[in-house]
């Protein structure tokens, strides 16, 4: 899938999955290299604006922390990479796409515990009777940390609370790119991450397949 952050399909269910599915494919296949996009601080900036793990006048303020400090920018980065590995590696342990290893898994929800436990220390509750709900807790004050830490709230909000029966991945053996989402199918018969890409690709190489093994039947007769 060769495109660039800014349009990127979201289309795992969840802005954790989003991010999950920021790289293409997800593992090595068919020789093909993963490709990452989120490539710079920049990338990140507009994916979590995308995802809506921040609004306009905090994207602001995000990109205006890491003009001055681009070390910390880089290291957003690396956090948010941090965050989307382990939970790709918890979500593939949790729906029994990965070859069991507790050891792996066990690292990696360590992790998750560690990111999750500095963004909570880096938020506050506010109380607003208008709202819904009346007491909100914001996770990520300070803006140079803010999308790691809601990128880390974000993944430990799916793993709490996701429906794991209804989680999917993108069928690697027929294709597929790997990617996770949640299917909301009304008979749960969801296969692609989206038709209009691994679906569709998957269906005209077949076809070339068949034309060209067709093509060497005739030669041969």
């Amino acid at each position: 899938m060769d495109v660039d952050i800014a349009s990127l399909p979201l289309v795992g269910g969840h802005p954790a999955l989003d991010l999950v599915n920021t790289v293409t494919p997800r593992v090595a296949v068919r020789g093909v290299l993963p490709h990452d996009h989120l490539t710079d601080p920049p990338a990140l900036l507009v994916w979590g604006r995308r995802a809506e793990l921040l609004d306009e006048s905090e994207a602001r303020a995000v990109a205006q922390a890491w003009r001055a400090d681009p070390g910390a920018a880089h290291a957003a980065l690396d956090a948010v990479r941090e965050i989307r590995d382990a939970l790709h590696e918890i979500l593939l342990a949790a729906i029994g796409e990965a070859a069991a290893d507790p050891a792996v898994t066990g690292r990696a929800l360590d992790r998750m515990t560690g990111r999750w436990a500095a963004a909570a220390a880096r938020s506050r509750l506010t109380l607003d009777p208008a709202a819904d709900p009346v007491i909100r807790l914001w996770m990520g004050v300070a803006p140079i940390q803010l999308i790691p830490d809601r990128a880390a709230d974000a993944a430990v909000s799916l793993l709490r609370a996701a429906e794991f029966d209804r989680l999917r991945r993108c069928p690697l053996a027929d294709g597929g790119c790997g990617w996770l989402f949640l299917d909301r199918s009304r008979n749960g018969s969801r296969r692609w991450c989206r038709m209009a890409d691994c679906g569709t690709e998957v269906k005209a190489r077949r076809l070339t397949e068949r034309r060209r093994d067709a093509r060497s039947v005739n030669r041969q007769n």
